[in-house]
């Protein structure tokens, strides 16, 4: 290797990972998914960013790598039971949107795309059509992996890690009144 290690391999391999904007490595990501097709890559993106926009507090679904997790674990799921909810539930969405608007989700406006989430979770916890039992995985989905993430944990969350409290910062349990569901 003309007089290099391996260690310094890694040194400018990991410097010109860490140099490339994370924008980028999403981009590329969305061209080139391991087991979405770049269009249904790009319609599931926009449902987490959707369902976890960027704010004022911190970045998005999108920023978090919600779906190049997701892409890249039902890549490597054993069974065809998770990509089959996937491929068919975002041909729902597609369908749903065709439908209701005259147009697939990504070809619709912005204010159409909030009308079909809004309508596909308007029964959240208790889903009753397919659409609508996709749209919640979806959500529970992009939750579970957005809150596991670095900005979901520490930018979202502002978990700090394991640190001594000086003092109880919790609330009193006495006041919290709990409602029968």
């Amino acid at each position: 290797m003309d007089g290099h290690s391996r260690r310094d391999l890694f040194r400018v391999t990991a410097g010109a990972i860490a140099s490339t904007p994370l924008a980028t490595l999403r981009a590329a990501v969305a061209d080139d998914p391991k087991f979405f097709t770049p269009d249904q890559y790009r319609l599931a993106d926009e449902l987490s960013e959707m369902i976890i926009p960027t704010d004022e507090h911190s970045p998005g679904a999108r920023a978090a790598g919600v779906m190049v997790y997701i892409d890249r674990r039902l890549a490597e799921a054993f069974t065809d039971e998770p990509r089959k909810t996937w491929r068919d539930g975002l041909k729902m969405i597609d369908a749903y949107s065709s439908t209701v608007n005259g147009a697939p989700f990504l070809k619709s406006t912005p204010e159409q795309r909030v009308a079909i989430l809004t309508d596909l979770l308007k029964n959240e916890f208790k889903p009753k059509t397919p659409e609508e039992i996709f749209m919640r995985h979806v959500k529970t989905e992009t939750a579970s992996v957005y809150y596991s993430s670095k900005i979901g944990i520490h930018q979202e969350i502002e978990y700090k890690g394991n640190v001594m409290l000086e003092e109880f910062v919790g609330y009193d349990a006495g006041l919290v009144t709990i409602k029968p569901v």
